[in-house]
């Protein structure tokens, strides 16, 4: 939602672009060091705990900016927003981890990034209607009546935490056992190619809005709307977790590369005069491609980290997405310049198009193996050479 609410806060409180991308930056700076921290506390308290604590303060947040006085108070809000938010992803996995143990369930991972890229993708919507109606303090209000639902329901819903472990068995283990996580050099493939698929995709979720309403016009509700159609990659996820469990998740990442690439040259054949239905359709082939790279890191994911500290390495997953976001606002400042320019979108394209090379080349990293043919169990027989000797 602050992607279509950007313009709102610059006008209202004097800023430029720059400082105004401090609402993206300061909240993925909060959230790059909240995830693996919530992702422990996940892992030590129980994700039911964790979740619903980072959910009441995300309503705190939505209330308190409210009566932000300045541009300063509002950063601060997203800051605390970020510590709230950071619990959903590392919760969730850590709590499919206990539930499903064992190999990556492809759809049930599909159904989480179902609702990661659905309420990414209908942000731009749900805020250009808010701004439009509210101004930019609807987008953190409506944080509020969500947040309730999102207590009540994990309340009822959620698995109860197992029993805490004594303090005495848990003394002598860090907090965050960073280097026994990173001695994991499949995981930190996919930390790489996540920090990478997550540039360039926030590279065009930010810096698209800002074509859209500076260089073409569109009222911030309209351009909301032409945003949508990257929410169409959700439609997909059904069949990336097919591709995911018959063909492994390197087939669903070079095929969200190859997708990511199309998209890339779509960008590049917008214009000044490009018409509604070429933005539509350029928006669609950009999108498309989300729901088979998403879903393949995630699968990626689940099999390379410890069953133990899922939800850490959730967290490191999901740092890795706002290390990307990051990176991005930086990538769109040099390419803009000063302003949003028609030039500055197809240098964009380019690099998206790079981008999409280099990730189908890095498809070997993903570490979950592919194949139709499900692991076969173990044979109940003993070997020879260990049975017990009469």
């Amino acid at each position: 939602m602050i992607a279509v609410g950007l313009v709102a806060l610059q006008g209202e409180f004097h800023v430029s672009l720059a400082t105004s991308t401090w609402l993206i930056s300061a909240f993925y700076l909060a959230a790059s060091v909240g995830q693996p921290v919530m992702g422990r506390l996940a892992d030590r308290y129980g994700p039911r705990r964790v979740f619903t604590a980072g959910l009441a303060l995300v309503g705190a947040t939505g209330i308190l900016v409210l009566f932000a006085p300045g541009f300063g108070w509002v950063v601060a809000a997203r800051v605390l927003q970020a510590i709230g938010t950071s619990v959903g992803f590392p919760a969730g996995l850590a709590l499919i981890r206990r539930l499903a143990g064992g190999r990556p369930p492809a759809g049930t991972l599909g159904v989480l990034s179902a609702a990661n890229s659905a309420s990414a993708s209908f942000g731009p919507v749900l805020g250009g209607v808010l701004v439009a109606a509210f101004g930019w303090r609807g987008i953190f209000a409506v944080n509020i009546p969500l947040a309730a639902t999102g207590l009540l329901l994990a309340r009822r819903w959620l698995p109860a935490d197992p029993p805490e472990r004594p303090a005495a068995s848990v003394a002598r283990v860090p907090f965050l056992d960073l280097r026994g996580l990173l001695g994991h050099p499949a995981l930190i493939g996919v930390l790489v190619l996540q920090v990478a698929v997550q540039c360039v995709f926030y590279l065009v979720f930010f810096g698209l809005p800002q074509w859209l309403e500076r260089i073409r016009g569109y009222p911030v509700a309209v351009t909301g709307l032409l945003m949508l159609p990257i929410a169409l990659g959700t439609l997909l996820i059904p069949l990336a977790a097919r591709v995911v469990r018959r063909y492994g998740a390197p087939m669903a990442m070079l095929i969200g590369s190859l997708g990511l690439l199309g998209g890339a040259v779509g960008l590049l054949s917008l214009g000044n005069r490009s018409g509604a239905l070429s933005l539509v359709a350029v928006g669609a082939l950009l999108g498309l491609p989300n729901a088979f790279s998403n879903l393949a890191l995630q699968a990626g994911l689940y099999a390379a980290a410890p069953a133990a500290q899922t939800g850490t390495a959730a967290g490191l997953f999901q740092t890795g997405r706002y290390v990307g976001a990051i990176l991005s606002t930086a990538v769109l400042g040099a390419v803009y310049g000063g302003a949003p320019s028609t030039a500055g979108l197809h240098r964009t394209a380019f690099i998206v198009a790079v981008s999409a090379v280099l990730l189908a080349a890095a498809v070997p990293l993903i570490p979950v193996p592919g194949g139709r043919h499900r692991a076969r169990p173990a044979s109940r027989s003993v070997p020879a050479t260990s049975r017990p000797v009469p």
